[in-house]
């Protein structure tokens, strides 16, 4: 059972962010602390941050990140939610162009950065991605949307195509501003795949010896060995000869 003060650390994240990898090197690396994953809305994820509700948060950009340092992680391919019956679900994928004129649903928490994303703007908009998924199917129109949103909203009258030109949606690791706390700092570490052992304070690794240097080496270590050789065995015993 865990105990109400073991240490912990919080990690928030945006619906279709993946930080279940991480989590699992955590716990290998840290089992004696625990680590909470906490879902949040993607329009409230760098304020949770700032808030310290969360204590690191993986968030998709752009957003507000002002009193916040944030690290790149990974950009998502960018899609077009459609009916499995409708006629782009032919291809493997598509082009903006391939929507054009096409009533294109945009969620309240719409998170692509497409200001002249292809299609015909929906009057009406509903209030989330799951919502507006539901009106595709329903042949209300389509949807543009991060990959892992479609994937996660998956339904099986719905399919998604990928939109080869289209910009990709950039996720990130947010962070406070400033020297961060041990457990914040070693979480950074596990994201960024440093080993175990290393730290963002470990001496830098000795530069490696140049050919010239190499052989002067060997040569000397050549030398004292024919020294050790050389030398005179034990009383009573003849001195061993080198090979």
């Amino acid at each position: 059972m865990v105990s109400p003060s073991q240490p912990s650390i919080t990690v928030g994240y945006v619906p279709g962010g993946t930080p279940a990898k991480w989590a699992r090197r955590w716990t290998q690396r840290h089992p004696q602390v625990r680590l909470e994953l906490a879902t949040i809305p993607a329009a409230d994820a760098a304020e949770a941050v700032r808030t310290g509700t969360v204590d690191v948060a993986v968030l998709r950009l752009p957003t507000d990140t002002s009193g916040l340092a944030v690290i790149p992680l990974y950009a998502e391919t960018t899609v077009a939610v459609v009916p499995t019956d409708h006629l782009l679900s032919a291809a493997d994928e598509i082009t903006a162009a391939d929507l054009t004129g096409e009533p294109r649903l945009v969620p309240l928490d719409d998170v692509v950065d497409w200001p002249d994303a292809p299609g015909v703007p929906a009057e009406y908009r509903p209030e989330t991605v799951s919502a507006a998924i539901e009106l595709v199917a329903a042949g209300a129109g389509v949807l543009v949307a991060p990959q892992s949103l479609a994937r996660l909203h998956h339904r099986k009258d719905v399919t998604y195509r990928p939109i080869v030109d289209a910009p990709t949606c950039a996720v990130a690791l947010a962070v406070p501003e400033g020297p961060q706390p041990a457990l914040v700092d070693d979480f950074i570490g596990v994201v960024r795949g440093r080993t175990p052992g290393s730290s963002r304070g470990q001496t830098e690794p000795a530069p490696k010896r140049t050919a010239r240097e190499k052989t002067m080496a060997k040569q000397a270590a050549r030398a004292a060995a024919g020294k050790v050789a050389r030398q005179p065995g034990k009383p009573g015993k003849p001195g061993k000869r080198s090979r």
